[in-house]
């Protein structure tokens, strides 16, 4: 990376743009400003594995080792993941691979679209199952955590590893986040969807030791609290060795690759620069995620879900969408309106043209969400009206042509899809095609700016 920051594009550099230049390798408020957007993701991660299995986790307790279902469609209630889809019902494992490697099956799916994503800390899908792969047979993979070492004290190396034999993927770590997804048509579809779900499976010897996983702390912490965490989940989550130029930059903050942040290293007077940094880092990070506007379109960068050193464009995405997947398997578009704005507010009422339904393998959704002040986005307490429509919808089944979907207080008239807006409050407008067609991964679907009526 640059010596000046982050790889960052667009709006996001030119927020940057307005700060001061560093080169020195002694800018606090720089390296503190780089350090926090750097763990926004591991905060982020051990938040969502504590909620859902504790700071001691038991084997065999839902969620830890073995999965831990949602039985209903997600609801405004469901605030832990930001951009939840209403459409899917979600099942979730956090993996500790301190016994050995696990194996995690997703069953045949009879052609209904399901995936199965695993993630490490960082938010990088490491692998992802499609429902056409598991269609008829299932399939399963193996996570394998790091080598065991062998030698003597001080002389050791890791152990040779067997040859892959079938699908397998090596990790850093020894925390792995499985995310299930099974599509969901409505009520009527939910004791088929369930049992889709009652066949996922994960196979793992537990570790000698019961894991001790590091607790979050809020994203809003006192500086010392919040890198004290991030460098406790770097020990436990060890970075990739690309990284090692990027913590050599932050050393003012004494966030380390190996270990060495400290909380009562700092002067009085260094204390200000590094709550300045950490508020830029704040205001950058609840911005919405980079990418192309295309039309009324914005879509996500080729590097979702493999962030490698963009670390800008990572906590953006983990902050607004955690679980986001590559663009190849989930294309989410954020809908603008003519001047390109992402968010939505007032009463008037709207409309989304789309040219043809979207192409996709699995089936597409459009999805009305409330906006966060922090950039996140929730499912909107709207009583009966619907947030989301999609392939399933009655009149849009099997369809061509245009499709035509009002925004509004209430249907317009009967007339066509509509999405009920919420009474008060800005939101955004996020349509995802599942499995993408060829014109949406080449990015040739059009889709018109959102019509203000």
């Amino acid at each position: 990376m640059d010596r000046r920051g982050f790889l960052v594009g667009g709006a996001a550099l030119a927020q940057l743009a307005a700060l001061p230049a560093y080169a020195d390798a002694d800018d606090l408020r720089s390296a503190a400003r780089e350090a926090w957007i750097y763990g926004l993701p591991l905060i982020e991660s051990a938040r969502l594995r504590t909620a859902a299995i504790g700071p001691a986790p038991r084997e065999g307790a839902p969620g830890f080792n073995a999965f831990a279902h949602m039985r209903q469609p997600p609801g405004p209630a469901d605030r832990d993941l930001s951009s939840i889809e209403p459409d899917v019902l979600y099942s979730t494992a956090w993996i500790h691979l301190g016994g050995g490697p696990a194996t995690l099956s997703l069953p045949p799916t009879d052609g209904r679209y399901a995936s199965l994503a695993l993630f490490d800390l960082y938010g990088n899908a490491l692998d992802v199952i499609e429902g056409k792969q598991a269609a008829k047979s299932g399939h399963e993979v193996t996570v394998i955590g790091p080598p065991s070492r062998v030698g003597m004290a001080g002389y050791t190396a890791p152990m040779p590893r067997m040859p892959d034999l079938h699908r397998m993927i090596h990790t850093r770590g020894y925390w792995v986040w499985a995310l299930a997804r099974v599509h969901l048509e409505g009520d009527h579809d939910l004791a088929a969807a369930r049992a889709v779900q009652d066949r996922l499976a994960v196979r793992v010897k537990p570790a000698r030791t019961p894991p001790k996983p590091v607790q979050p702390v809020a994203r809003d912490a006192a500086w010392n609290d919040y890198f004290y965490a991030v460098q406790q989940l770097i020990d436990e989550n060890p970075p990739p060795a690309d990284d090692d130029g990027f913590f050599r930059r932050i050393a003012p903050v004494q966030v380390g690759m190996y270990g060495g942040f400290e909380k009562a290293r700092f002067a009085d007077a260094e204390l200000a620069e590094i709550d300045r940094g950490i508020g830029e880092a704040a205001a950058l990070a609840s911005g919405p995620p980079e990418g192309d506007r295309e039309g009324g379109a914005v879509y996500p960068k080729p590097d979702l879900g493999a962030y490698r050193q963009d670390f800008l464009y990572r906590a953006q995405t983990i902050l607004v969408s955690p679980a986001a997947l590559a663009p190849n398997f989930v294309t989410a578009l954020r809908l603008t309106g003519p001047d390109g704005g992402r968010t939505f507010s007032g009463p008037r009422r709207r409309r989304v043209v789309l040219p043809e339904p979207p192409p996709a393998d699995g089936f597409w959704s459009l999805t009305l969400y409330q906006a966060d002040g922090d950039g996140r986005l929730f499912l909107p307490n709207t009583g009966p009206g619907r947030a989301s429509v999609g392939a399933w919808t009655p009149g849009l089944r099997r369809r061509e042509g245009p499709v035509e979907v009002t925004i509004g207080r209430g249907p317009d008239g009967g007339r066509g899809a509509w999405l009920q807006a919420p009474e008060s409050g800005a939101f955004a407008l996020v349509l995802r095609a599942y499995a993408p067609g060829e014109a949406i991964v080449q990015r040739r679907y059009r889709v018109p700016p959102v019509e203000t009526l």
